[in-house]
């Protein structure tokens, strides 16, 4: 998506890692649970880890209106970005080793939603991302917690990722060195679900959560 790079979004360290279309953006969005918002408040930088959700070309924020640096970040400019480690690249050299990754950075104003019904979806977008199909199963935001919560919206309009892969970068000189080289690849994958003190004994586990794996994730 090429018209989503401006001069901030443009990858310049590595530029051959930089991806600008949306099909490798949205996966990288997608399989992520946290991303990290920064945002300037009273000439200081803050950053704050958040929960988030895609929903098209838009990010979905929330949180508590107390939160300084969700109030800071609206009508704002703010940079969000999404990480996500795929292994250690092991070079026969200190200076030469990596990882493997998969980044996006988002650019832009996130804007509040006031709109009950746009509010009740972006909510509704968020958990459906943490866990498809954990909306419908519980209890859902009564006016009280809806009106207690900010939900922000962040268009995909100036955005970026970048991507490596593959093993160690050694010097030609370092080649011979009796060392171990290559890649430590990290897999994620979910444990047997922990059921709270009060649930009865003879309820099942949601389907959902029985082997819960995300896109990329070991099953």
């Amino acid at each position: 998506m090429a018209e989503a790079m401006s001069g901030r979004s443009r990858v310049r360290r590595h530029s051959e890692r930089g991806r600008y279309d949306r099909a490798t953006v949205d996966a990288i969005l997608d399989e992520g649970l946290v991303c990290h918002l920064g945002v300037v408040i009273d000439g200081a930088p803050r950053v704050l880890p958040t929960l988030y959700a895609r929903d098209g070309d838009v990010l979905y924020l929330h949180g508590a209106p107390a939160a300084a640096i969700l109030n800071g970040g609206k009508e704002s400019p703010v940079c969000l970005t999404v990480s996500l480690i795929d292994g250690l690249v092991m070079a026969r050299s200190v200076n030469n080793h990596s990882m493997n990754y998969r980044s996006v950075v988002v650019f832009g104003r996130p804007t509040v939603i006031t709109d009950r019904e746009e509010k009740l979806h972006a909510l509704q977008v968020v958990v459906e991302h943490v866990c498809p199909g954990r909306w419908d199963d519980a209890r859902q935001p009564s006016a009280a917690e809806l009106a207690g919560t900010l939900v922000l919206r962040l268009g995909l309009d100036e955005v970026s990722a970048k991507v490596r892969e593959g093993g160690p970068v050694d010097k030609e000189e370092d080649l011979d060195l009796p060392v171990w080289a290559g890649v430590l690849p990290f897999h994620t994958s979910s444990g047997a679900p922990q059921p709270d003190p009060g649930v009865p004994g003879d309820m099942a586990v949601p389907g959902y959560l029985d082997g819960y794996a995300r896109p990329g994730w070991v099953r």
